[in-house]
């Protein structure tokens, strides 16, 4: 999974397509057919190794070799643009829920419903159902329709807290099912929020949360929202959503519980909460690794809620695409269905660390046997489950309406600008942007 916080680099189609095939590597030696499949996928060291076990037993499985082309996360969607001007697409490879129309529209992605549903060893009742619908679309609305990729995995962003912190404050302990409200979590964000060596200077923060990755669980737990339910109309104007968002920016200017503008351009609010310097910060399953070695301890909660009393928060997701230009749909195809839902495979990338399983039938099992923390592993099934969302722009032809809204939303940020006005201000920018996203997708 994409780690949140790092920005893809923009595509550019000027790339090379020959040094994008040379970056591969073999899957391995186990298949001795004459076949040749390319699988072009983007995450860490771990991944490939995990990938690589896995595509090893299918090659052996089926009489067929995989080719691995992997990038990093930054470079992924450049390589693979560069690739598809190529016509040198992969049989193979990662998508996003928001380019699923895109690429629908042009050609690139096969429809896979028919050897999804026509595969006699395949439960799709047991793979979590966001991760499916995240890649349906019926030519007007994602969510709904044919299947255009498999799942490569779910990926519930979660709220952590430094348990640590809380226990040397003298601060109870957040529930791990009762959310707070607002007022409550700032109450505990300004008594977390400390000059701890004592030289009239802050070194600890309540949180440091950035807006456009932590805005989305309040706004919806407080009844905004950004589209209404046929996504023809940005909805950001509402005083629902105007309210999540001055209370976003108030926790800096007013309520004082995050580190300073000046703080943040020293060390920004991720590099403080991995030094152990603010109390509550978003969580990933492809942070476990990395948080595993940190010197606090941590644990999971609900986001704090609004005016519904009910949390929220997004489900991420990457999906395993089958290309339209592919010599062999079929094998293709099941190649892509069984790294989403093969159990040999799920549990290697399970036990890597980088995703929790695709498979619910797994899920139980991990969360009692898993020895990575979290603790409170159930508040990422919870989130897929139960109550997460997609992204807002993972539901339209295009992301640049979305984009938008953070573009100039810096002065509501410094409090130079009340949300109202801006989000008032904004709105129609956004709504033309939808409207042409929604014209390209041929759709209104």
């Amino acid at each position: 999974m994409r780690k949140s916080r790092k920005s893809v680099v923009a595509a550019a189609a000027t790339l090379a397509v020959g040094g994008l095939l040379l970056s591969g590597c073999a899957g391995g030696s186990g298949g001795g057919g004459e076949e040749q499949l390319t699988f072009m996928f983007r995450g860490s060291d771990a991944e490939k190794a995990a990938y690589t076990a896995a595509i090893e037993q299918f090659e052996k499985d089926n009489d067929v070799d995989v080719k691995i082309i992997m990038t990093t996360a930054d470079e992924y969607s450049t390589k693979l643009k560069a690739a598809i001007t190529g016509k040198q697409v992969p049989d193979v490879f990662y998508i996003d829920p928001g380019s699923v129309q895109a690429y629908v529209k042009t050609g690139i992605i096969k429809d896979i419903t028919e050897y999804v549903e026509g595969d006699e060893d395949l439960d799709l009742d047991n793979v979590w159902q966001y991760g499916v619908d995240s890649y349906r679309f019926d030519g007007e609305l994602m969510g709904q329709g044919a299947i255009y990729a498999m799942p490569k995995d779910v990926g519930p962003f979660s709220f952590g807290y430094n348990r640590t912190m809380f226990e040397k404050a003298g601060i109870p302990l957040p529930s791990p099912d009762e959310p707070y409200t607002w007022d409550q979590f700032v109450d505990v964000a300004k008594q977390l929020t400390q000059d701890t060596n004592g030289d009239g200077t802050l070194d600890q923060w309540g949180t440091g949360l950035n807006v456009q990755w932590n805005l989305q669980p309040f706004v919806w737990s407080n009844g905004g929202d950004w589209l209404n339910e046929d996504r023809t109309e940005v909805t950001v104007d509402s005083p629902e959503f105007a309210e999540a968002l001055q209370w976003f920016a108030d926790l800096s200017t007013v309520e004082g519980v995050t580190p300073s503008t000046t703080d943040a351009q020293t060390l920004d609010t991720y590099q403080r909460w991995m030094q152990g310097q603010i109390g509550f910060f978003p969580v990933g399953p492809w942070d476990v690794p990395v948080y595993e070695t940190l010197d606090f301890d941590w644990d999971l909660i609900p986001y704090p809620v609004g005016a519904t009393g009910e949390t929220a928060t997004w489900t991420g997701t990457l999906g395993i695409a089958v290309s339209e230009s592919t010599k062999d749909p079929d094998m293709a195809a099941k190649l892509a269905i069984y790294l989403s839902t093969d159990p040999t495979a799920q549990q290697s990338l399970v036990d890597a660390g980088v995703q929790i399983p695709n498979l619910i039938d797994m899920a139980d099992e991990w969360v009692a046997s898993s020895t990575l923390p979290p603790d409170n592993k159930q508040e990422f099934l919870d989130i897929v489950q139960d109550y997460g969302r997609a992204l807002p722009a993972n539901t339209t032809y295009s992301p640049e309406w979305y984009d938008e809204l953070f573009k100039n939303i810096q002065p509501v940020l410094d409090g130079e600008q009340t949300a109202a006005d801006y989000l008032k201000e904004v709105q129609p920018r956004m709504q033309e942007m939808l409207d042409k996203a929604n014209a390209d997708a041929g759709i209104g």
